[in-house]
């Protein structure tokens, strides 16, 4: 039986010759050297490193070889494979150092220069809450109605029952504008506008009125000399108090949420008869511990506007049929109402013109 070939030189495989591994080993080093960015090492790995390369084409050559000359040729190009690795690792090292730096200084910013950014505006809360009060109106099948702030005299007062009298009249309460022989005043409600409504339109109605007012009240965390209402009319057959109960309990609730109910408290205006003064149920506490509350102060409820039946005077004074049509009516701050809903203790606040109050609520409310 003949024994293992032991003439068989490892030499004589071209891809395993010393020189040609050398070579190949060398070669890849240049290039890595030559590697100028990332992108290149990266051509540079898959060329001279990757499934194809010389070496690793080489490697696959060992397994064609007796057990005795494995070894040698192993090791011969495992130390070219390591060396081209090594080379490899340490490059990109130092090109990923340089790209790092690169773009410290190219993506630079300098901090100091102006900018040309403008910030987002916002629309101010008085603006979208007034809108959100209509639209909880103009879902129950309401109007809006509006009128000029500049006001008669006569729409302002007499058409309200508001007397010659009426202490509301004197400088002391109302801006009146000159010449004084105009009688024309700054509106010191928006009650004209439901007057305007009544002459211009026939029963039944049912509008709701928000919009600026102007009074001499001091400036202050609570007054201003020009604020904001929303006053609502309805005139029909058979209205009551008990449909404007309602109403005003549907309001409530859509702006303080759920659960919020009023209650009334009998008063006294010239243009509704009876009238009340309109009370939140307190929409922190909830009336269940109102000791304790310092919104409700111990009360359990919160004023928040005035109400009643029409007086049958503003009914005929503005040329709608008292013997058969009713109506109720209700007024209250939306001011007040927006500082309800936001926490606001300072009324001069939503005057002040501060980009960064308004900006706090974005486009709605």
């Amino acid at each position: 039986m003949s024994g293992p070939n032991t003439e068989y030189d490892p030499v004589a495989v071209t891809p395993l010759k010393t020189e040609e591994v050398e070579a190949a080993r060398d070669a890849a080093l240049a290039a890595i050297a030559a590697a100028s960015d990332l992108e290149e090492l990266k051509a540079v790995r898959l060329e001279h490193a990757g499934d194809r390369s010389a070496l690793a084409l080489a490697n696959r050559e060992i397994g064609a070889l007796p057990p005795q000359a494995r070894k040698e040729a192993g090791q011969k190009i495992g130390q070219a494979r390591g060396a081209v690795n090594q080379a490899l690792t340490a490059r990109q090292e130092v090109l990923e150092a340089e790209h790092e730096a690169q773009m410290l200084v190219v993506e630079a910013v300098d901090v100091t220069l102006p900018t040309d950014r403008v910030a987002y505006g916002a629309r101010h809360p008085l603006t979208t809450g007034a809108e959100l009060i209509a639209d909880v109106f103009v879902a129950m099948g309401w109007e809006v109605a509006e009128g000029p702030l500049i006001e008669a005299e006569w729409l302002n007062f007499d058409a309200l029952n508001l007397g010659p009298d009426h202490p509301a009249r004197t400088m002391q309460d109302t801006f009146w504008t000159e010449p004084a022989e105009d009688h024309r005043v700054l509106r010191t409600h928006t009650s004209p506008v439901q007057a305007r409504t009544m002459l211009t339109r026939e029963a039944p109605i049912y509008v709701v009125c928000p919009g600026r007012v102007f009074r001499t009240d001091e400036y202050d965390a609570t007054h201003s000399p020009m604020f904001h209402q929303v006053e609502g009319l309805a005139i029909d057959e058979g209205l009551s108090m008990a449909h404007l109960k309602g109403t005003l309990d549907h309001f409530a609730s859509q702006m303080f949420g759920e659960g919020i109910s009023t209650r009334f408290r009998p008063s006294y205006f010239p243009f509704t008869e009876p009238s009340a003064e309109v009370d939140l149920v307190c929409f922190v506490c909830r009336g269940v511990d109102p000791e304790s509350c310092r919104t409700c102060r111990g009360e359990g409820w919160i004023e928040w506007g005035g109400c009643g039946i029409v007086n049958p005077r503003v009914l005929r004074a503005c040329g709608v049929d008292s013997e058969r049509f009713t109506g109720f009516a209700f007024g209250m701050g939306i001011d007040r109402s927006l500082m309800f809903r936001t926490g606001l203790s300072d009324l001069r606040t939503l005057f002040e013109g501060d980009v960064r109050f308004t900006s706090a609520f974005g486009s709605e409310l």
